[in-house]
């Protein structure tokens, strides 16, 4: 069934209101039209069985059929910092993490990031993008929620919004000792969890350091994984352990 993801003020008591570019999906590319069941999800994860009593220029009113809490979000809550990559990738990590199951994604300038945005307005431009491919990819894999991401944060800044998490995971390709296994051993509690990722060229010692009095500075066994390749795999990990695989 077709899903589409709407702001709580176009809910009322028995119907809602879609808006925007969904309005042509669903009436020119679909096809769709009265009496038509869709399902529409509001901002914080409810479900509403809806059928379309008319289609408009601009808007779609729909009446609600039924309401449930959403089946598809994970029973944890993940934070992705992520530093920066080059080109496309970060639009391929918030594309596979957020069919994984990703809470939020923050874009993080470390010491080895290569890319830089120069100001705010490029900022700007790059996060409603990057939203764009989050709530495509929510869409696609019937998500509950769309990911939010975030602005893009100094490196230590991310450490100290970091702290107020249950678990704070920092992948590190020199640490051999600390396995993630052992970790999630220990934490089968944790319900907030932070994942960094650091860019190409990987995290600096200073980094390293700082992250260490707030994080489990981890191994993720012998192999080195690219920077658009960790994340998504620690949170299918996270998600078999601790979520709902």
């Amino acid at each position: 069934m077709h899903r589409f993801f709407i702001k709580n003020n176009n809910i009322y008591d028995n119907y809602v209101i879609i808006e925007g570019e969904d309005v042509n999906h669903i009436t020119k590319s679909l096809r769709l039209s009265q009496k038509d069941i869709i399902i529409v999800l509001d901002e914080f994860g409810k479900a509403y069985t809806v059928s379309i009593r008319t289609c408009e220029k601009t808007s779609v009113i729909a009446d609600i059929v039924s309401c449930e809490r959403s089946k598809t979000e994970p029973p944890i809550a993940v934070t992705l910092f992520q530093a920066l990559p080059k080109a496309a990738k970060m639009e391929y990590i918030i594309q596979k993490t957020t069919e994984l199951g990703i809470e939020r994604i923050v874009p993080v300038n470390t010491k080895r990031t290569v890319v830089k945005i120069e100001d705010k307005k490029s900022e700007q431009k790059k996060l409603e993008r990057w939203q764009k491919v989050a709530l495509e990819a929510a869409k696609q894999s019937h998500r509950g929620l769309v990911p939010q991401i975030a602005e893009l944060l100094q490196f230590e800044q991310a450490i100290t919004q970091a702290k107020a998490f249950d678990l704070v995971l920092f992948p590190y390709e020199l640490e051999s000792a600390n396995r993630l296994q052992t970790v999630l051993a220990n934490q089968a509690q944790a319900k907030s969890i932070a994942i960094f990722v650091g860019p190409e060229g990987g995290f600096d010692a200073t980094e390293v350091e700082l992250a260490s009095q707030i994080a489990q500075v981890i191994t993720l066994g012998p192999r080195i994984l690219r920077t658009e390749t960790a994340g998504a795999a620690l949170l299918a990990v996270l998600m078999y352990a601790l979520g709902d695989w």
